[in-house]
């Protein structure tokens, strides 16, 4: 059941002023954060893909209109979900990072993606760049490593830096080339999407019923499911497929485009997509995505949308990627499927900051064959600018096994015995007043951890994968410690270590079971200053927020020092902001969260109990590893953006304005205001030959 705590607003940034545009944004990365870590970590999505996507294209849209306020936990930044640290399946690092894509979902989107790319790589209106569509498959992104022809490894995407070894189960797959035909390098990594056709699909879920088991909701879950088998033979058992679409590691050269590394997959014995098209410009892309889409119901397996990469490889390597996605590349996704039903009720729930999200029950109705009955409403503001009433005839959408989205009411079929639902004012679990802080969307139960929704919230949080990650102790222990008492503030959970006696007289506890959890508990007494900050659930603070913080401070002392309630508060929150990446919106939450005595009470007593490590600092591998840098002006070897990504990749940090804290401004032709006020404070200015020099790039 989703608890979604963000606005999906509808608000024109034009009109949006920074404050508001700034709290939207970070409830977005929140919640986007959730549904990656469902979505990846776990195989188990609570929205469709469509209202995902939705989420995705709303943050952008507000990204583009504000470019100061990209946060550094944006989900522009990242990419998956964290893996457990102790689950089924052993680690793999990924030599080269498995990237997500970025989605268009319209005709100007896929304009926009070829603009971009033309202008990152200074192209004339007569150079010619060509690009290769590919259905997107709607599976389990797999990659598999070859050493002289020979498959030695197989790995799941993960985060996209470390997946889980499937090895074993995937060489029970009968459809998939153990040893490679032809003459490939005596490394190669070669990547794709593990699937299940529908027809195998149906047959699966049918054996399952027979038998008395879960059946699968969608062909990716059963695809999925099944790789991740305790017993590997019923992987084997299972008839998976994979397309082969990309390329890992390699110790040589295969090919000069991906066109060309296609066709060299295919004499190696692997499946590539015989609906792929090599494209020369726009109206071909969108050409290929209509006739694709046309043969969508068709096919024999799921997709849901279309590939667009650039071909040339020497393009793919200049344009390089953000954090979670490359820039040569876009998914073109289709509409989502859509159907009428029933709003019975619309309950609140509380998320871990007190947020209180409604939610529609709905008459149950089959979408795209999968049974839905919860819709999230996001918030009252939602509910008004659909006019949504309990009794309403909707249209829902949805695209995956999730919970769809209202698109709108039906209100030609209203009978006039549709009750308007009125947002409470006080929280329905602790009946604390419940406030919607000026310029923000979300109302919010002023409870704390006083109120049973929250802490329960607070501790999921605290005790999650990329939090304190305690293995086996989960949403139904937290609930049963909080209802004994046991647990009060994150501190309890390290002083449960006195009440193993205790949990063996409780159901479902063994000695076995007890000693497990016990160990998980003592294992994380050590923990990492980024993970310790992220765990704390403060708003708009994120993994990358945290590690911003965690590289600042240095230590939990001087972290708790510098944020005291009786330290100079508005010193602490001008240092925040002169973080890079760190805006005075999230400066905000970060005092306000410090400044509450009884919370900071609770995580000095918690820290108490625990060995908190600092953080791996960046390498110093390069002359501007750290520094910080401001381009400017119009560069002649190469786009400012190409300039941008390749100090970040050497560990700069890129700054938009010229500050005394500025260690480089990097000029081109007619810098104008950022080269004078350089020259006044004493910022080292380099042309650009300078900089290519500075780097060693000349």
């Amino acid at each position: 059941m989703a608890k979604s705590e963000f606005r999906l607003g509808s608000d024109d940034p034009a009109s949006m002023d920074q404050a508001t545009a700034a709290s939207e944004l970070a409830a977005l990365a929140t919640e986007i954060a959730r549904h990656d870590q469902l979505y990846h970590g776990h195989d188990a999505p609570e929205i469709s893909d469509a209202d995902y996507d939705r989420l995705i294209a709303r943050n952008r849209t507000l990204e583009a209109a504000f470019p100061l306020l990209v946060r550094a936990d944006s989900p522009s930044q990242r990419v998956g979900a964290a893996l457990p640290a102790q689950g089924l399946f052993g680690k793999v690092r990924h030599v080269r990072p498995m990237l997500s894509l970025s989605n268009g979902f319209s005709d100007e989107d896929i304009e926009g993606f070829v603009t971009r790319v033309r202008k990152f790589l200074s192209l004339a209106d007569t150079d010619k760049a060509q690009f290769v569509a590919e259905p997107k498959i709607d599976g389990l992104s797999l990659s598999l490593r070859y050493e002289h022809g020979r498959l030695i490894q197989a790995a799941t995407r993960g985060d996209g830096t470390e997946g889980e070894d499937v090895t074993a189960n995937v060489m029970q797959i009968a459809r998939l080339p153990k040893q490679l035909a032809g003459s490939p390098p005596a490394v190669l990594e070669v990547r794709g999407e593990m699937y299940m056709n529908r027809q195998d699909f149906l047959a699966l879920n049918a054996a399952q019923n027979d038998a008395g088991k879960k059946v699968f909701a969608n062909p990716r879950n059963a695809a999925a499911g099944s790789l991740r088998q305790k017993d590997a033979t019923i992987t084997g058992q299972r008839k998976l497929q994979f397309f082969a679409y990309s390329m890992g590691e390699t110790s040589a050269s295969i090919a000069d485009s991906h066109w060309e590394f296609l066709q060299a997959l295919r004499e190696f014995g692997f499946s590539v997509n015989n609906l792929s098209r090599r494209c020369d410009d726009v109206d071909a892309l969108i050409a290929t995505y209509r006739a694709i889409g046309s043969q969508r119901v068709d096919l024999p397996y799921d997709i849901d949308g279309v590939v667009y990469k650039i071909d040339r490889h020497d393009y793919q390597e200049r344009l390089g990627q953000v954090a979670r996605a490359p820039r040569w590349a876009m998914a073109h996704k289709f509409p989502a499927e859509q159907a009428e039903t029933v709003i019975l009720a619309i309950d609140i729930q509380v998320g871990r900051t007190g947020a209180l999200t409604p939610v529609a029950r709905l008459v149950p109705i089959l979408v795209g064959g999968v049974i839905v009955s919860n819709a999230t409403l996001h918030n009252e503001d939602e509910i008004a600018r659909k006019d949504i009433k309990i009794g309403d005839r909707v249209v829902i959408q949805r695209a995956g096994d999730v919970i769809p989205q209202i698109v709108h009411v039906i209100e030609k079929v209203r009978s006039g015995a549709e009750q308007t639902f009125e947002f409470p004012v006080h929280c329905p679990v602790c009946n604390a007043p419940a406030i919607r802080p000026d310029g923000e969307a979300v109302r919010r139960c002023t409870g704390g951890l006083n109120c049973p929704a929250q802490l329960f919230e607070g501790l999921k949080h605290f005790v999650a994968r990329n939090a304190f990650d305690i293995e086996g102790l989960g949403a139904r222990q937290i609930e049963q410690f909080i209802e004994l008492g046991w647990v009060k503030a994150p501190a309890d959970i390290f002083r449960l270590d006195n009440k193993a006696d205790a949990l063996a007289a409780l159901d479902g506890y063994g000695e076995l079971s007890i000693k497990k959890l016990m160990q998980a508990i003592a294992a994380r007494r050590e923990i990492g200053l980024e993970r310790f900050i992220y765990a704390l659930g403060i708003r708009q603070v994120g993994q990358a927020t945290a590690r911003l913080l965690a590289l600042y401070y240095g230590s939990a002392e001087a972290m708790l020092t510098a944020l005291n309630p009786d330290a100079d508060l508005d010193a602490a929150h001008q240092a925040l902001v002169e973080i890079d990446q760190i805006g005075s919106a999230v400066a905000d939450d970060i005092t306000s969260f410090f400044a509450n005595r009884d919370l900071y009470q609770l995580i000095v007593d918690l820290a108490a109990l625990l060995t908190i490590l600092p953080p791996q600092r960046p390498a110093e591998n390069s002359p501007i590893s750290g520094k910080t840098m401001v381009f400017t002006g119009t560069l002649a070897r190469m786009s400012r953006a190409e300039a941008k990504a390749k100090a970040e990749s050497l560990g700069a940090r890129v700054a938009g304005t010229v500050s005394a804290k500025t260690d480089f401004l990097v000029a081109g032709a007619d810098a104008g205001s950022k080269a004078r006020k350089a020259a006044e404070i004493g910022v080292t200015v380099l042309d650009e030959d300078g900089y290519l020099a500075l780097i060693n790039q000349a």
